[in-house]
C-alpha cells in the first residue's frame, strides 16, 4: 500500500515539474516576441514626428482630431514646392490682413508672411522660379513690414489710465516691458526729446565695453517736452526705487530749467486720469492674462542633404541673451506700405496684396523713427538749414516760447534739486549732459542764456556733488548730426554715445 502511495506521489510531482517546465518554455517565447515589437513609447515617439502637439486642456478625442496638423514638413524630409508653400502662407496672410483690428490678429498676420518670405527664399537657386521668387521675397517682407507696423500701432490693452503724454505712455509701458524681460538697466536715459533722440543707448553699450565696462544694460527713457518738472515725476513718483538704475545720465540742456517757460507737458500729465489713479496709490504695471509660452507649430524650410552648422544655444536664466544688438548697423531702412500684385507678370498666382479699411490705411511711421527696444528714437534724416527754412519760418531767441520770461530759478530749479536730493537717497550717481546745439541756432539771446545755464550748473555740480559734461564743443555741432537746428540725428546720438563713453570722470556702473 505503501508502496502504491509513492508511485502515485512521484507521478504527481512529475506532472508538476512538466507543468513548470512548460511555463518557463512559454515565458521565454513570449519574452522574445516583447524584445522584436517596438515599445507603445517608440512608436508614439514616431508617430509625433508627422502631428502637431494637440492643446492638452482639449480631453476630447473629436476636438483633439480636429485640431491635429501635419507638420512633416518641419520635421521630415519630404518632397515639396517652397514656392507653393510660400504662396499658401502668403494667400493667408493676405486673407487674415483684410479683418485684423488687434494686435493679436495683426501678429497672426505677420506669423504667416514670415513663413511665406521663409518658403520662398528656400526655392533653389537653380530652380526656372528662383529669379522670381527673389522678386516675391521682396514683396512679401514689405507685407510682413506693413503688418509688423499695424501690430505696433494697435494699442496693447492697458488697465490704467493715459498721463495725458502718447510719448510717456509708450515709453512707460516698454520701460515696464524692458524690467520685466531683461531686468534694471545699469544706466537710465532722462530727459526730453534731445535725449530721446541724443543718445544710443547701444552705440553706448558697444563704446563702454570697449573701455572695459562690457554687458552694460541702457534704457532710454527720453519724452518729449519733459522739463524739470518732468524728469522729477518720473524718477520720483512714477518709478519705484526697485524700478532705477544704477546710474541716472540726464541728456537735455538750458530749455528743460527754464522757470520762466509754460509747462504744458507736466500740466497736462498733472491733470491727467493717470496722475489721479498714481496718486490714489495704485502704480501702473503690466499685466498678464496668459502664458509667454505658447502652443504653435511652425512650418519653416529645412534642407535635408547636410546636417546644420550650427544650433541656437539654451537660453539660461542668467544669460542676458534679449539686450544683444542684433541690428545691422547703420542699415539705411525705408518706410514699405503693401505693394499690390502685378497679374501681368505672374498670371498664375492669385493677388497678395492688402486692401486696408481707411482706418488703417493712414501714413506710416518710418521704421527709422519708430522707437528701438532701448527706448531711443533714431532720427535718420540730416540738417540743411537751406531747405530747413524755405519749409518753416525762423524764430529768434527772444521770442521763442522755450527761453520765454528766462529764468533759472523758480519751480523748475525746485524740481531740479528734488531729484538731485532723491537720487543721493538711494545712492544713484547723477550725471547732467549739455547736449550740443548748431551755431545757426544759438543766436545772441540763445547763446547768452546758454552761458548763463553753464555756468549755473558749473556751480550746481560742484555745489551737490553730481557730474556735469558739457558737450557743445565745436565738433558736435556739425550740420549733419542734427535732424533739426536742436535736435541730434541718429549719427549724432552715435558720437554723443561714444564722446561719453570716453569720460574718465564719470564713474561708470558694473554690470552683474
Amino acid at each position: 500500500m505503501s508502496l502504491f502511495r509513492r508511485l502515485k506521489q512521484s507521478k504527481f510531482l512529475g506532472w508538476i515539474v512538466a507543468a513548470l517546465l512548460l511555463a518557463v518554455t512559454l515565458f521565454n517565447f513570449q519574452q522574445k516576441q516583447v524584445n522584436s515589437t517596438p515599445s507603445a513609447s517608440l512608436l508614439a515617439e514616431q508617430t509625433t514626428q508627422n502631428v502637431a502637439i494637440v492643446n492638452p486642456e482639449n480631453s476630447s478625442n473629436s476636438t483633439q482630431n480636429s485640431q491635429i496638423e501635419t507638420i512633416a514638413k518641419s520635421n521630415a524630409c519630404t518632397e515639396q514646392s517652397p514656392f507653393d508653400e510660400s504662396v499658401r502662407f502668403a494667400l493667408r496672410g493676405s486673407n487674415l490682413a483684410q479683418t485684423a483690428k488687434t494686435k493679436q490678429q495683426w501678429d497672426e498676420v505677420a506669423r504667416n508672411w514670415v513663413q511665406a518670405v521663409a518658403w520662398m527664399q528656400a526655392v533653389p537657386p537653380n530652380s526656372p522660379k528662383r529669379a522670381f521668387a527673389e522678386k516675391k521675397v521682396v514683396e512679401y517682407m514689405r507685407n510682413l513690414t506693413y503688418s509688423q507696423q499695424q501690430a505696433a500701432k494697435t494699442q496693447m490693452t492697458s488697465q490704467f489710465p493715459s498721463f495725458d503724454s502718447e510719448l510717456l505712455d509708450e515709453q512707460l509701458q516698454l520701460y515696464l516691458s524692458y524690467l520685466s524681460t531683461v531686468g534694471k538697466p545699469d544706466i537710465l536715459i532722462v530727459g526730453s526729446s534731445r535725449a530721446l533722440q541724443g543718445i544710443d543707448p547701444r552705440e553706448m553699450k558697444q563704446a563702454l565695453a570697449a573701455k572695459g565696462y562690457q554687458g552694460l544694460k541702457i534704457f532710454n527713457f527720453g519724452v518729449n517736452g519733459a522739463t524739470a518738472q518732468v524728469v522729477d515725476y518720473v524718477l520720483t513718483d512714477l518709478l519705484t526705487p526697485n524700478q532705477l538704475p544704477k546710474m541716472i545720465v540726464w541728456a537735455d540742456g538750458v530749455r528743460a530749467l527754464n522757470s520762466g517757460r509754460i509747462d504744458r507737458t507736466y500740466q497736462s500729465i498733472i491733470a491727467s486720469e493717470g496722475h489721479k489713479r498714481l496718486a490714489s496709490g495704485v502704480r501702473p504695471q503690466l499685466t498678464s492674462t496668459q502664458s509667454d509660452n505658447t502652443q504653435t507649430c511652425y512650418q519653416l524650410p529645412q534642407s535635408c542633404s547636410a546636417k546644420p552648422k550650427w544650433v541656437l544655444p539654451q537660453a539660461h536664466q542668467d544669460q542676458q541673451i534679449f539686450d544683444q544688438d542684433f541690428s545691422l548697423k547703420n542699415a539705411n531702412l525705408k518706410s514699405f506700405s503693401p505693394v499690390a500684385f502685378n497679374s501681368a507678370t505672374s498670371p498664375q498666382v492669385s493677388p497678395l496684396f492688402y486692401r486696408p479699411s481707411e482706418q488703417t490705411s493712414a501714413t506710416l511711421i518710418s521704421l527709422n523713427t519708430t522707437i528701438d527696444a532701448n527706448g531711443f528714437l533714431s532720427a535718420p534724416s540730416r540738417y540743411n538749414p537751406y531747405t530747413y527754412y524755405q519749409q518753416r519760418p525762423y524764430v529768434s531767441g527772444r521770442y521763442d516760447g522755450d527761453y520765454r520770461a528766462f529764468n533759472l530759478a523758480g519751480e523748475q530749479a525746485r524740481a531740479f534739486s528734488s531729484v538731485i536730493g532723491y537720487v543721493k537717497t538711494q545712492n544713484i550717481p547723477l550725471v547732467f549732459v549739455n547736449l550740443p546745439l548748431t551755431d545757426d541756432y544759438l543766436d545772441s539771446y540763445r547763446w547768452w542764456a546758454e552761458q548763463e545755464f553753464q555756468n549755473n550748473m558749473q556751480r550746481l555740480s560742484q555745489e551737490y556733488g553730481f557730474i556735469f559734461i558739457d558737450l557743445s564743443e565745436a565738433a558736435l555741432t556739425r550740420y549733419e548730426y542734427f535732424v533739426d537746428p536742436s535736435h541730434l540725428n541718429r549719427y549724432g546720438a552715435q558720437v554723443v554715445a561714444q564722446k561719453l563713453a570716453g569720460q574718465s570722470a564719470i564713474p561708470w556702473p558694473r554690470s552683474q
